[in-house]
């Protein structure tokens, strides 16, 4: 070739790789070319690099098509690898051009070369056996186009040899020969490494999902699922009903895990809570949640179980259900109280005593241990008095009815209202006969609208039924003794945890409304009055002692709120009741003082470790000072002792009782670690959505259709995951402050 020609070739070469942003040194402009390909001159260079009409017409042109889906090049050297890989390089002049370096891309392990004709040869899959353009006279194709047959899907018969496994030390291929796995397609960005396509990598998310959102496990059978991930990725092995069952019960199993060492380092006791579920087939499913105070002084819940019950109504269910989850968690030891939902006999009650007397050391005599739900029990008093009222509720709903379902008789009752000028701000709206809350407040809104009712009775033909002035005297006792019950259930659905203490003054409300309404001579009004005293007198029976211990610990009140409640409660009989509260408290002081507790020096609480043998030693040497000052301290008051007596604080604002004493911990070891499970006690079982339910939950038809296990992995593992990435946030503000700070 003529001096000027290679002149002028090297010359278009350096403008070209200028434009691009490439700096080569003039020496080393050299690479080989394949199949013996000769130097071309400058218009053939030009030429097309791919076929199916990818011309390349301009510098700009080539930039952008580098690299597959826009992925540029970034940097000179990657742009100079693309170029020899693709052989569009011009070979240095004193490179022979029948001397070729030997094939390194991958598509070369998927495709053969075969001579067609005497100017062109064509690129054959080994699979498909469809033919690609390869050169034409001096012409030479690039790989792009065979990359995409291969990554893209397009070669079916690759697609169907996908679940072939690999025949070792021969990549991508197949005992029979076949391709096994297609090569994976790499995507390059600024600020990533390389990504790859990963089938098994997609399952564990697959099954996430699922639990999160509560979706069908059959749902990765649906055929728009299928055709959905289909169209995302081809090369995705899609999962059958039992592969994600099981994924889901292997993600439960994993979370689990860290559940069971979280709960093992617990300082303290666990609280457990039992909802009972029923289901179409009458099973029962009983929801068990620990409740506990971490390392870190905060109060923590886990659901642990969930238990099928053939017979929930049986006495041993839920001594079956106790004994499943101390079993599973071994919890043995480590239990302080139980609190059901569930109406359970004398003999259940039993049952479950004989097991926790067994498998658990109980305090003061398991005076603490049991306990029923207090939602529960204020649906059951809502329903109470609600079906007393049951006739006189009718005529109202009947009443709300008539006005709500019509835009004529709705717009005919405000203009009533404002004739009247009746000032009430409340708006008439149907209930909810599912949940109580929903009924009080139609009879509060419709109570004070009923001059308007009774208006419109005189007004409006068509409507009858309308509640007389005495049935609208009874809504409004209706509505009395319903609002303590209405407020207490708002404090519980208002708590994420709420426990004894909170609830006592709930409680001391609604004895102190119930025995004070007279009855007035009416008799729906005495035999609610009685109905109603003698359940709150019940329920305070069962409850009070835990209730009162709970109160005792609050540094705003100690034994003083005892005191002078019981009064209001029991009377002249007040003395014994607060007597009983202060020989269980004195009780369970001197028992957690029996146990040992865990020894924390200041300098290890401060991260200050050094030393610590040589102060321990210190310690052992003073034996004989410790026996001294036990001898000489006879009188010296324990730590119950000193903290009732201290002076009462303050009660102006809200305070976090259990911040208290972990601040005070060091001044009251003991007391402070029985103030940790006490205050860990719950007064209910449901969630704040349910407060107000008048039913026992019902598992849906599908959760009821799946296995046992399978339910309490789905539903135990949803919590555990949402409580992980509630913790993952919070944990990534508090670096994002650090940081700012």
């Amino acid at each position: 070739m003529p001096c000027s020609n290679l002149i002028i070739n090297v010359q278009s070469r350096f403008i070209l790789l200028h434009k691009v942003g490439i700096l080569f040194f003039l020496n080393q402009i050299a690479t080989l070319e394949e199949n013996n390909q000769m130097m071309t001159p400058p218009e053939n260079q030009m030429a097309t690099l791919e076929d199916n009409n990818h011309l390349i017409t301009t510098p700009e042109y080539q930039l952008a098509t580098l690299e597959e889906n826009n992925q540029l090049i970034t940097t000179p050297e990657y742009q100079m690898e693309t170029f020899e890989e693709n052989n569009h390089s011009m070979p240095a002049p004193e490179t022979q051009p029948n001397k070729r370096r030997k094939r390194k891309s991958m598509v070369w392990e998927h495709f053969t070369i075969e001579t067609v004709s005497a100017e062109s040869r064509r690129a054959f899959c080994k699979q498909c056996k469809q033919s690609f353009a390869y050169s034409t006279g001096s012409k030479v194709a690039g790989t792009s186009h065979l990359k995409r047959h291969i990554a893209k899907g397009t070669c079916l018969a690759l697609l169907r040899n996908q679940g072939n496994q690999q025949t070792p030390g021969t990549p991508g291929m197949n005992g029979n020969g076949s391709i096994s796995d297609p090569p994976r397609r790499h995507y390059r960005s600024h600020s990533s490494a390389y990504i790859s396509f990963d089938s098994d990598r997609c399952r564990p998310e697959i099954a996430r999902m699922m639990i999160i959102h509560d979706y069908p496990l059959h749902m990765v059978e649906h055929s728009g699922f299928v055709t959905f991930l289909k169209s995302l990725e081809p090369r995705f092995d899609m999962v059958s009903f039992n592969i994600v069952q099981g994924d889901c019960v292997s993600s439960y199993l994993r979370e689990k895990q860290n559940v069971m060492k979280f709960i093992e380092g617990l300082p303290g006791r666990v609280c457990l809570t039992l909802d009972v579920w029923t289901s179409s087939q009458s099973l029962g499913y009983v929801f068990i949640t620990g409740h506990f105070i971490d390392g870190y002084w905060k109060p923590q819940r886990r659901i642990l179980n969930v238990v099928m019950e053939p017979n929930p109504n049986s006495d041993a269910a839920l001594s079956h259900a106790v004994a499943t989850c101390l079993s599973d968690w071994s919890l043995e030891g480590k239990l302080f109280s139980i609190t059901f939902n569930h109406p359970v006999g004398e003999p259940g009650l039993q049952n479950l005593r004989s097991l926790l007397s067994v498998k658990n050391p109980l305090v003061i005599n398991g005076q603490l241990i049991l306990g029923n739900c207090s939602a529960r029990t204020l649906s059951n008093f809502a329903k109470d008095v609600l079906w007393a009222g049951r006739e006189i509720i009718k005529k109202v709903r009947y009443s709300v009815k008539y006005v709500k379902t019509s835009e004529f008789h709705e717009q005919k009752f405000l203009d009533l209202k404002e004739q009247l000028q009746v000032p009430s701000e409340k708006e008439l709206s149907l209930d909810n006969q599912a949940q109580w809350n929903t009924t009080y407040q139609m009879l509060v809104a419709a109570s004070e609208l009923k001059e308007v009712f009774s208006c419109l009775d005189t007004s409006d033909p068509d409507y009858k039924e309308a509640p007389s002035m005495e049935d609208w005297k009874r809504v409004d006792i209706i509505c009395t003794y319903l609002k303590p019950l209405f407020d207490a259930a708002n404090f519980l659905a208002s708590r994420t945890n709420p426990n004894q203490k909170t609830f006592f003054h709930e409680v001391w409300k609604m004895h102190e409304l119930y025995h004070s309404i007279t009855s007035h001579g009416d008799p729906f009004v005495i035999s609610l009055a009685e109905i109603m005293q003698e359940k709150i007198d019940k329920y305070l029976k069962e409850c009070i002692l835990a209730l009162a211990i709970a109160v005792v610990l609050d540094p705003r009140f100690r034994m003083k709120l005892i005191e002078f409640s019981f009064v209001k409660f029991y009377g002249k009989e007040a003395s014994t009741y607060i007597n009983i509260v202060d020989d269980a408290l004195h009780e369970l002081f001197l028992e957690y003082a029996a146990l040992p507790l865990p020894h924390t020096p200041a300098h290890a609480e401060d991260g200050n470790f050094e030393n610590m043998k040589t102060e321990e030693i210190s310690y052992n040497e003073l034996t004989d000072f410790d026996a001294y000052v036990e001898t000489t301290s006879q009188n010296k008051k324990s730590e119950l002792e000193q903290y009732l007596e201290e002076s009462l604080l303050p009660r102006f604002q809200e305070m976090d009782v259990l911040k208290w004493w972990e601040e005070n911990k060091l001044q009251y070891p003991v007391l402070s670690k029985m103030a940790c499970d006490i205050l860990t006690m719950q007064v209910s079982t449901a969630d704040p959505d349910s407060v107000f339910d008048t039913e026992i939950k019902e598992l849906d038809e599908y959760r009821s259709s799946l296995r046992p296990e399978t339910v309490e992995a789905l539903v135990c593992a949803k919590d555990w995951l949402q409580y992980r990435s509630a913790t993952e946030v919070s944990n990534a503000l508090v670096k994002v402050e650090d940081l700012r700070s």
